[in-house]
């Protein structure tokens, strides 16, 4: 008869199907843990990981780029996480206040809360949590005025931009994101204590991409965003409007990505880079002009992120390659 071996007894053997029993605290561990499991990943997903993550990265390189040295990895740790629960709080508070239009847009239904998933006051708490515990770390580890400009960003997304002018003007996003290109300057802070030059047009960089970026998404999801009732640009004057002022703001971002090598904040390796990496974008916002449909949004939001992401490399790799 073929079977399980029983690992206490080597000579006997357990029916078909049978293993050997998980002691019964482990057993009850275990299914503590799968049972909570699905409810672990419905909090995981109000963070929204992927937003915060590029956050949390943009602030990093202005840590870096603060110093001419390696900031203090104490520094580091602490205001990173600190940066990371403020933007995941304001991530919770966003799909809280966004629930009802979340249901009606196919991009959004399946989010915990328009799910039922999870629950109005569980998720209000979670996103007060991780607010306070935000301005406790940032407060009493890195310094006040990093924790000041965390939380009026914080508040800047959540309800400023939420609450108001995503429902009350379609340039919603140009003046809203203000609140999402402050990661830069706040990691700059965390490691001097204040404000300079090179930090605020760090943030001019994502202060000028927002917009391009998100109306490439908006051209995309256009019809999600007429059946909530939101108006945003493309709802409001058009995707042939909408991908025009998308190139305007790609070439305005042109200029405004060769400021770092013109103010001496960065070198030519830099400049090459963001050359090549902007001409690549223009290219896809003239496509995006000439075809104004959901592809070609989609195609020009996706690489928008990685354009970012390697534009802010960029700046690091160039600021050790000049000790800048």
């Amino acid at each position: 008869m073929s079977g399980h071996v029983d690992t206490r007894h080597p000579t006997r053997e357990l029916p078909p199907g049978r293993g050997p029993h998980l002691p019964e605290p482990a057993a009850t561990a275990v299914a503590t843990l799968a049972e909570w499991l699905p409810e672990l990943r419905s909090f995981w997903q109000l963070t929204k990981p992927k937003v915060v993550g590029a956050i949390v990265f943009t602030a990093v390189i202005g840590m870096f780029l603060a110093t001419p040295a390696v900031p203090p990895l104490r520094v580091v740790l602490f205001a990173s996480a600190g940066i990371w629960l403020a933007a995941a709080s304001a991530a919770a508070f966003n799909h809280l206040l966004d629930r009802r239009y979340d249901a009606l847009m196919a991009r959004t239904r399946q989010r915990p809360l328009p799910r039922g998933r999870i629950s109005e006051a569980a998720t209000l708490a979670f996103a007060a949590v991780l607010g306070i515990v935000s301005m406790a770390v940032l407060i009493g580890e890195v310094n006040r005025l990093t924790a000041v400009l965390t939380l009026a960003s914080l508040i800047g997304y959540s309800v400023v931009y939420t609450v108001w002018l995503k429902h009350a003007t379609p340039h919603n996003i140009v003046i809203g994101g203000a609140a999402g290109a402050a990661p830069p300057l706040l990691g700059w802070v965390a490691v001097t204590g204040h404000a300079e030059a090179n930090a605020l047009l760090a943030s001019l960089i994502v202060f000028t991409w927002t917009p391009p970026h998100f109306w490439a998404l908006a051209i995309a999801r256009r019809d999600d965003y007429a059946k909530a009732g939101i108006p945003m640009l493309p709802v409001t004057h058009g995707v042939a409007f909408t991908a025009t002022f998308a190139l305007l703001y790609t070439a305005l971002l042109a200029a405004v990505v060769v400021l770092p090598y013109l103010t001496g904040m960065s070198g030519i390796v830099y400049l090459a880079g963001a050359l090549a990496l902007t001409g690549v974008f223009g290219r896809y916002a003239l496509e995006l002009k000439r075809m104004p449909d959901a592809a070609h949004g989609m195609r020009m939001f996706r690489y928008s992120i990685n354009y970012l992401l390697l534009l802010f490399a960029l700046l690091l790799v160039d600021h050790y390659i000049h000790g800048r």
